[in-house]
């Protein structure tokens, strides 16, 4: 117990506990912004057929489709977060 705390408060152990870590988290995080991606892309483009299905034009549902893809850009998230 008293070696957690020991740890939590010295930053070189911290950073000896995360280093070997990083490779892993950064291809887990990789993986995980190219599916959310994908999945993003895959539901404008429902979302556009669909626009365009009940009778908008291209451009307006073109436009609208671009405005909901942004709202998935994590990037665009994390500096609205800042």
């Amino acid at each position: 117990m008293t070696e957690t705390r020991e740890a939590t408060r010295n930053p070189v152990k911290i950073l000896g506990i995360l280093i070997p870590l990083l490779p892993s988290l950064i291809l887990r995080f990789a993986g995980e912004f190219i599916r959310f991606k994908s999945r993003a892309q895959k539901a404008g483009r429902i979302f556009q057929d669909e626009l365009l299905r009940q009778g908008l034009d291209k451009t307006t549902a073109e436009r609208l489709t671009a405005f909901y893809l942004e709202g998935s850009d994590p990037f665009k998230l994390l500096q609205a977060l800042r």
